[in-house]
């Protein structure tokens, strides 16, 4: 049996499917319940205001609508933070600003990466000749 402490409360429970105690998942599920009356209610509010309504966290909220739970088609207002900047969106888990900057940074780190190894073939011996003068010297 695979013990560990839950990340949310912190208490010792038997890890199986879940990586929350039962407590916890009866507390998440008690949240989601609030938060999709809240929302078939109030159709226009937005995150903030349903946290502040809800005493639910954003981040609890976020996960929410990560995992499908809560639903953006019905909610024209909702919208959750990018988890790079925290400017709020409407799909992916980055802006499009924040992936833009990702995609840049990838692609400068493959282009560093393409030119060490150019210039370590430059370095290299070239021939098996040039290798074997290389042992003759050595």
């Amino acid at each position: 049996m695979d013990l560990g402490n839950c990340p949310r409360c912190g208490k010792l429970y038997a890890k199986n499917f879940r990586d929350v105690c039962p407590n916890c998942i009866k507390q998440i599920d008690n949240e989601y319940t609030v938060c999709s009356d809240y929302l078939r209610k109030n159709k226009g509010t937005t995150i903030n205001e349903l946290s502040d309504a809800t005493s639910v966290s954003i981040k609890q909220i976020t996960k929410f609508i990560r995992e499908g739970r809560i639903s953006l088609v019905g909610a024209p207002n909702l919208m959750y933070p990018c988890e790079m900047c925290g400017i709020l969106i409407r799909e992916n888990n980055k802006c499009d600003s924040c992936r833009a900057k990702l995609l840049k940074e990838v692609s400068k780190a493959k282009h560093e990466i393409a030119s060490r190894s150019e210039e370590e073939v430059v370095k290299a011996p070239t021939s098996a000749a040039s290798a074997y003068r290389n042992l003759e010297r050595g």
